[in-house]
C-alpha cells in the first residue's frame, strides 16, 4: 500500500540558473526549481508529508535536483530518472529583482512524464493534490498532468491548482488560455496573480474578473497575488483584501509558491482543506501566506528561500505591512 501524504504535486522539476552580468563574463548561479517542487519544499519546512511526480533526466543536473529534493524533505519515490535532459531555465533579475525567463525545454525530461506512470495510490490518499500549468504546455506530459488532476477530482482530494503563465513556454497564447481555464475544472483551490487574472478572464476590474471565475468553476478558494499590493482572497464567506510585508525584495523566484505553499500548509494545520472559513481565518491565513512570499523574495534562489513557521510568525509579528489593509473588503 502506498504511503499517504499531506500533499502530492506533479509538473515540471528544473535548474533555475540566474543570470548575473560581470564585466566580461556572464555568470550562472543554479539552484533547484520548478514551481511545484518549490511549493512542496514550501509545505514541507511547515513539518507536512509531500512527494513530487516527476521527470529528470540521468544527467548531472537530474542528479543535483533529486538530492536536493531529497534534502528539503521532499519524497522522491515518483522522482523518475529519464534518458531525456534535464529542464533548464535562465532566470534574469531587474534592479526590482522582478524576473524574465528563457526554458531549455524541448524534449527535456519532466515533459516526457507519460498518463501509465502517475502513481495512481499516493494521489489518492493525499490530502491535497497540486499542479500548475507549465507541465500542459506540451505532451505527454499535459495528458498526464489533467489525468492525475481528474483523477484526484474524482476520488475526493482538495485539489489545488496554479495557472502558472510562462508565455516563453506556449506556441500560442490563445491555446495557452484554452489549456490553462480546462485545467480548471478540477480545481478547489487556485492561487493567480493579477496580471494572470486579466490574461484568462479578459477583465481589468479586479472583482469583475474573480467573479469570473468564482462562477465559471468549481472554486472553494481562489487567491489573487499582487506584490507589493498584497493579495485578494474569494471564498464561499466572501471576498478580502490584506496587505503584505515591507520586506526587501532581492529575488522574487518562489514567492509565488511560497506564498500558496503556506495557505496549503496553513490549511492543514488547521484541519480546514475540506470546509469552509470563517472570515477571521480567511484574514489569519492572508497573513500567513503573505509573509511567507515576502520572506522567500529576501533571498536568492526558490527552494532555499523557504521561511520556516517561526521565521513567518516573527514577521507578521514585527514587520509592518506597506499599507495596512488587511480590514478592508473589496
Amino acid at each position: 500500500m502506498a504511503r499517504s501524504y499531506d500533499c502530492v504535486a506533479v509538473g515540471e522539476c528544473l535548474i533555475d540558473f540566474v543570470n548575473t552580468p560581470s564585466g566580461a563574463k556572464l555568470l550562472l548561479e543554479g539552484n533547484p526549481g520548478g514551481a511545484p517542487v518549490n511549493l512542496l519544499a514550501m509545505i514541507t519546512r511547515l513539518g507536512f508529508s509531500t512527494a513530487m511526480i516527476t521527470k529528470v533526466g540521468k544527467d548531472a543536473f537530474g542528479s543535483f535536483l533529486k538530492d536536493q529534493i531529497e534534502k528539503a524533505g521532499i519524497e522522491t519515490e515518483y522522482v523518475i530518472c529519464d534518458e531525456a535532459p534535464t529542464t533548464l531555465a535562465i532566470v534574469s533579475l531587474d534592479e526590482k529583482g522582478d524576473r524574465s525567463f528563457s526554458f531549455y525545454r524541448s524534449g527535456t525530461a519532466d515533459v516526457s512524464l507519460r498518463q501509465s506512470e502517475i502513481p495512481l495510490a499516493a494521489i489518492r490518499q493525499a490530502k491535497i493534490f497540486h499542479f500548475g500549468s507549465v507541465s500542459l504546455t506540451d505532451e505527454p506530459a499535459r495528458t498526464a498532468t489533467l489525468f492525475a488532476a481528474e483523477y484526484a477530482y474524482r476520488n475526493g482530494v482538495t485539489v489545488s491548482y496554479d495557472p502558472n503563465l510562462r508565455p516563453p513556454l506556449w506556441d500560442d497564447l490563445k491555446r495557452a488560455k484554452k489549456e490553462i481555464l480546462n485545467a480548471m475544472q478540477f480545481a478547489h483551490i487556485v492561487k493567480v496573480s493579477q496580471e494572470e487574472l486579466e490574461f484568462l478572464t479578459e477583465e481589468t476590474d479586479l472583482s469583475a474578473g474573480i467573479l469570473s471565475l468564482w462562477e465559471k468553476y468549481p472554486l472553494r478558494l481562489l487567491a489573487v497575488t499582487m506584490g507589493p499590493d498584497g493579495c485578494v482572497c474569494k471564498t464561499a464567506s466572501g471576498t478580502f483584501r490584506a496587505a503584505t510585508f515591507d520586506t526587501e525584495c532581492i529575488d522574487t523566484t518562489g514567492s509565488g509558491d511560497a506564498f500558496l505553499g503556506a495557505a496549503l500548509g496553513w490549511l492543514l494545520k488547521k484541519d480546514a482543506v475540506n470546509r469552509e472559513l470563517t472570515p477571521d481565518e480567511v484574514y489569519s491565513m492572508m497573513d500567513f501566506a503573505n509573509a511567507a512570499g515576502s520572506l522567500a523574495a529576501t533571498k536568492r534562489g526558490a527552494i532555499p528561500a523557504m521561511p520556516g513557521e517561526k521565521e513567518i510568525r516573527r514577521c507578521i509579528a514585527r514587520v509592518p505591512r506597506v499599507p495596512d489593509k488587511r480590514k478592508e473588503r473589496t
